[in-house]
């Protein structure tokens, strides 16, 4: 069985919770030194919301907001339709699904800064719709200070996404990411000059972007395509194919019909490596 298939229903709050609780419990008996953490971030939480919002306030927590503000912003996000609570699940399940460093829940919930990243980007896209546009750009600014993650709050990002490593990952204003993508760390989903509206990539279901990748201007990466790292795209990717150089070119297919669940960057038809 591949990595990709283990645990997939493992992806909401009713599942995730109980099974964070556990690895807590066994991390506060195996770690001394932790136990504390185990305690205030998960063990004494009422629920997967309220423990990923104590979380996330306390890391960005700064001189302009205290992590009291911050839970308090989150729970404001809650009431007013924001489905943190679930899109933070699914990434979870995404990342332990994908990537072999991750093991358990517990660990990308309290040690990947790629997962932060992204459950503050919800909020920080939740205050941009609300019009509430310094504050989105504070937390923008507060996230690329802390995680070296630069995502725009007016990017759309999609669930179950995996960011692996996540420096230097920069994602632009008008940037698509849709559902079930993964993208390695350094990557830039960029604009290609000073022109203003619709200028950045829109990225399809299913995609898998390698360490490096520039995906550069208004352009489309199809369903189930991979981009290899180090790669240079300036024109649209077909579904279902890969694309590697610089500037990128078509090389040949995908190799499997979801690449951002397998996680397969052996370029092995072409005698390469992403």
């Amino acid at each position: 069985m591949s990595k990709a298939s283990v645990n997939p229903v493992i992806d909401s709050p009713d599942t995730v919770w109980p099974l964070l609780q556990k690895e807590a419990t066994a991390m506060r008996v195996s770690e001394a030194l932790l136990a504390r953490y185990a305690e205030d971030t998960i063990l004494k939480p009422v629920n997967f919301g309220a423990a990923l919002a104590h979380l996330l306030a306390e890391k960005l927590a700064g001189p302009e907001l205290n992590a009291t503000q911050l839970r308090q912003l989150f729970a404001a996000s809650s009431g007013a339709g924001l489905d943190l609570d679930g899109a933070a699940c699914r990434d979870l399940s995404a990342i332990v699904a994908r990537d072999p460093a991750a093991g358990e829940l517990l660990v990308p919930f309290l040690f990947f800064k790629g997962f932060h990243a992204l459950q503050a980007y919800r909020l920080a896209h939740w205050l941009w719709k609300q019009k509430r546009r310094h504050l989105a750009f504070y937390l923008q600014n507060r996230v690329s200070d802390l995680f070296a993650v630069d995502i725009h709050p007016a990017a759309r990002i999609g669930t179950g996404i995996m960011m692996d490593h996540a420096t230097g990952v920069v994602i632009g204003e008008t940037a698509v990411v849709e559902d079930d993508v993964s993208l390695l760390h350094a990557v830039t989903l960029g604009g290609t000059g000073k022109q203003s509206g619709d200028r950045h990539p829109k990225i399809r279901t299913g995609v898998m972007i390698g360490a490096g990748a520039k995906i550069l201007g208004n352009i489309e990466v199809g369903v189930g395509a991979r981009v290899a790292a180090g790669s240079v795209v300036l024109q649209n990717v077909p579904p279902g194919m890969t694309v590697a150089g610089v500037p990128a070119k078509v090389i040949g297919g995908a190799g499997c019909a979801k690449p951002a669940q397998e996680m397969d960057q052996m370029l092995v038809d072409f005698g390469a490596s992403i």
